[in-house]
């Protein structure tokens, strides 16, 4: 891996931490319910979602559990999901959102 792509993680990295303190978990919590209630359990109550996507909590509780690897992970597209349009804001929130589930 050359050093100028390590120096762009690194940089990555550090801009989604540093929006990590000012994120907002109830606007995760919106962006939740929009994008990801039709296949994933995102809330109590919820009774709809897709056997193969897993809950938000248990996601929330799994033990390697790290919200900004989470948000790497929803940054790149998967083919487990659709293409999210979220931006580096919207997605630390709704790490934050699920991280709050634990």
């Amino acid at each position: 891996m050359s050093e100028a792509f390590k120096s762009l993680v690194a940089c990555f990295a550090l801009a989604i931490v540093a929006q990590s303190a000012a994120a907002d978990p109830q606007h995760g919590k919106d962006i939740a319910k929009r994008w990801c209630a039709n296949c994933h359990v995102v809330e109590s109550g919820q009774s709809n979602a897709i056997d193969h996507a897993p809950p938000f909590g248990q996601i929330a509780r799994t033990p390697d559990f790290d919200r900004t690897k989470l948000a790497f992970l929803l940054l790149r597209p998967h083919p487990n999901m659709p293409s999210l349009s979220l931006d580096r804001t919207e997605i630390s929130n709704l790490a934050d959102y699920i991280s709050s589930l634990k």
